[in-house]
């Protein structure tokens, strides 16, 4: 039972963490804010999902 709700809740949060960028790609910040934020979101999902929802780009 483990492997399976470990791997539900891994599949929830990529999908949180594909959303967050995806709102980042359509934001209206600049390129340069834009690749940070998707490399902190790709390299550090959880402390850069939780940093990107409390600074991030809010267009």
């Amino acid at each position: 039972m483990g492997i399976e709700v470990g791997g539900l809740l891994g599949l929830i949060w990529l999908i949180i963490v594909v959303w967050a960028i995806v709102k980042v790609a359509k934001s209206s910040a600049g390129g340069v804010a834009k690749l940070l934020w998707i490399l902190i979101l790709l390299f550090f999902p959880v402390l850069g999902l939780i940093i990107w929802l409390l600074l991030g780009p809010k267009g």
